[in-house]
């Protein structure tokens, strides 16, 4: 289009109008030419609602992920110190909002590098954390639904929660300090009892069959026989209840466990109903036991499951639809790798709204049993097999499947609202701007806000990530004396290079309790 020389004096008389505007401080009297500032009034406007989007944005980033990557190599090479150091020096990506992951985190690399007495001072700052987050601001809570659930501080899923006072137990039992881990055991006790008396679905996960059976376990090492039956015969029927969606079935040992216990009580009417269900369980009295020490292996195989971003796009004109569909064939890969592609394409057509929901992806263990080898001084070797007592990745895809109904819901209506806001700004600012500056600052501003409300568009993928897929459990009863811990090949042909299956030598006295924690990244 070719312009006349008056239009030409005219657009340069309007710019230094602007321009002038900028320069000069007027008066809120003074009159204003209307176009310029119109224009210039709905970019601000438009500017000011994304850079409050931004900001609240911003106070929610994820954490890199990169640092398990780094911490997963350190566990795989047995370098436990490294390990913690890796997450130590994390703490700030971790941010004020994920206080309680990096206790977790950290408690669990200082138990791996025999730090128990550091792990339970992180654990018990994550724990105190949990219950301050017991209840949460409105304000947090609106940051969250105008744009991602990453603004909300992070408390751990109840599994989790219950998981912190497990390896807190774990901690005091191998400083010997068994009163301290009574005191764990009656935490995990009373959280559990809560945790049921809140949950009215009990299918749901309302206790823990592993948690209560190492309960039993320390109730017993510490003498309190009537204690550790409770606690076995509720552990055995969570195993029981469970093992539908846990799939972890009854341990062998804990049969023999509740056999041994309800002999001592002289329970007679509960003796014989355990010894018609488990009528090929052999076990031993507990005045046998009693000569005799025991060692308590727990191992911690593979690595527990992640978070990734599921994105739902929802076209809502046919143009949309199309370009969705194309987008869709162009990158059929990892939808986070196109992220920024995909707030370009659908800032500019403006009619694409994107839901982002977490979807679990589990990195299971190769390795369905595992050995320690205790060498005597004379006589032969004895081997102790574990077995499984606790699925954490069947835990997680069970918290996580009980609450993606709720999580879908809030999504699709935080994904709503930000479209509408992202329109009813680009509408505003066409409408400050006038009708000659309309369609480039309708584009402009569209493209930020729609842009915006599609990259800010991300699920919650936070979960303890240092846990091991599976724990395993063994016990055994030995002879007093001295023996050393070799470590064996487990199923699949891993060796297992770990403190506890390294050339180790214990002294065992009768009635002693000795805890060898192992990890397993295979």
């Amino acid at each position: 289009m070719v312009r006349t020389k008056e239009d030409q004096e005219s657009h340069r008389e309007e710019a230094n109008n602007f321009l002038r505007l900028r320069e000069t401080p007027l008066s809120p009297l003074v009159s204003r030419p209307t176009a310029p500032v119109s224009t210039w009034w709905g970019v601000c406007v438009s500017a000011h609602v994304l850079t409050v989007l931004c900001t609240a944005a911003l106070g929610g980033c994820t954490l890199s992920q990169s640092h398990y990557l780094l911490v997963d190599k350190s566990l795989l090479t047995s370098d436990y110190q490294e390990a913690d150091a890796i997450i130590r020096q994390a703490e700030k990506d971790y941010g004020a909002k994920s206080r309680v992951l990096y206790g977790m985190d950290r408690g669990m690399t200082l138990q791996l590098a025999g730090e128990y007495e550091q792990s339970n001072h992180v654990l018990e700052e994550a724990e105190e954390e949990v219950d301050r987050l017991y209840t949460r601001t409105v304000r947090t809570e609106t940051a969250a639904f105008m744009t991602n659930d990453n603004t909300l501080p992070y408390e751990g899923e109840p599994y989790e929660q219950v998981m912190i006072n497990v390896l807190k137990a774990l901690n005091y039992a191998s400083l010997n300090r068994w009163q301290d881990a009574l005191v764990e055991a009656r935490r995990m006790d009373h959280r559990l009892n809560v945790l049921a008396d809140r949950t009215k679905d009990k299918a749901a996960y309302h206790d823990d069959g592993f948690a209560r059976y190492l309960s039993g376990i320390l109730y017993e090492s510490t003498g309190d026989v009537n204690n550790a039956f409770i606690a076995y015969r509720k552990a055995y029927e969570m195993f029981d209840s469970s093992r539908g969606w846990s799939r972890t079935g009854v341990p062998a040992q804990l049969q023999a466990d509740l056999l041994r216990t309800a002999d001592a009580l002289h329970l007679s009417q509960e003796f014989s109903d355990y010894q018609r269900r488990f009528p090929d369980t052999a076990w031993t009295s507990l005045e046998t036991q009693q000569q005799l020490a025991q060692v308590i292996v727990i191992s911690y195989n593979g690595r527990a499951p992640r978070k990734e971003d599921q994105f739902l796009d929802v076209p809502i004109s046919l143009d949309a639809l199309q370009l969705v569909l194309l987008n869709r064939g162009l990158f059929q890969g990892n939808r986070q790798q196109h992220r920024a592609a995909d707030t370009a394409l659908y800032g500019l057509n403006g009619r694409v709204v994107r839901v982002a929901l977490p979807m679990m992806v589990p990195q299971k263990t190769q390795v369905r049993t595992d050995t320690i080898r205790l060498l005597p001084a004379d006589g032969p070797p004895l081997t102790v097999r574990t077995e499984l007592v606790q699925n954490v990745t069947a835990l997680a895809s069970k918290a996580l499947a009980e609450r993606l109904p709720g999580i879908t819901v809030k999504a699709v209506a935080r994904a709503a609202l930000k479209f509408s806001m992202a329109e009813a700004a680009t509408r505003g600012a066409q409408q400050a701007a006038g009708r000659d500056a309309a369609p480039w600052v309708g584009l402009a501003v569209g493209l930020l806000t729609k842009g915006f409300a599609v990259a800010s568009e991300e699920s919650d993928k936070r979960s303890w990530r240092t846990l091991p897929d599976e724990i395993h459990l063994a016990r055994a009863w030995v002879s007093p004396g001295e023996y050393r811990v070799q470590g064996a090949v487990a199923d699949g042909g891993f060796r297992l290079m770990t403190p506890a299956s390294s050339e180790k030598t214990l002294s065992l006295q009768a009635g002693e309790t000795v805890i060898l924690i192992q990890r397993v990244m295979h």
